[in-house]
């Protein structure tokens, strides 16, 4: 199977590349942001000084520093207005492009956090259909990642993705430490 499910701390989760939901300064913030650059140390906020930014539904790339990947990519997840503004393929296109990031970089293990999840708003059935039928569409079509997990930082969204992925096997059934 090429898609896993856990709940815990994304920041501990070996794997090649983690996705962080950033915001558009990708300067850290709150949540998954703030996890991320506070574990990756004080490079990786001198290297996203560089990059101009991120717009909605598109994504970067930089390096992990301190963090158990060689690689964070970052994307920007769209803030919930009530599904009119264009959310669903704004979130579409965060996994779309991360996918993208990681096949050029022949990344083969890849970390998802619930973008937009969290103080972004999105509701969190309506995020979780829209990441798996994209990561699955993805994986449907390219050879690399080999692996995606979906980290899930509480018992509500790994509930949500529960429901639409087959059981999960192997390493990544479960959690993590840090939950």
């Amino acid at each position: 199977m090429r898609v896993s499910l856990l709940e815990g701390d994304i920041t501990k989760v070996q794997v090649d590349a983690m996705v962080n939901a950033a915001n558009t300064s990708l300067l850290g913030g709150g949540g998954v942001d703030g996890a991320i650059h506070r574990v990756a140390g004080p490079e990786l906020l001198v290297e996203c000084r560089t990059l101009g930014g991120c717009r909605t539904g598109e994504a970067k790339i930089t390096a992990g520093y301190r963090l158990p990947a060689k690689y964070v990519i970052h994307t920007v997840g769209p803030i919930w207005g009530g599904g009119n503004r264009g959310e669903p393929e704004f979130l579409a296109n965060c996994y779309r492009n991360s996918l993208a990031l990681a096949t050029s970089h022949q990344i083969r293990k890849i970390a998802f956090p619930a973008i937009s999840c969290g103080v972004y708003g999105y509701p969190i059935d309506e995020a979780c259909q829209i990441a798996v039928r994209e990561i699955q569409a993805y994986l449907d079509n390219n050879e690399l990642p080999e692996i995606v997990i979906f980290v899930c930082f509480g018992r509500e969204i790994y509930d949500a993705y529960r429901r639409l992925l087959p059981e999960p096997s192997g390493e990544t059934k479960g959690s993590v430490p840090g939950r």
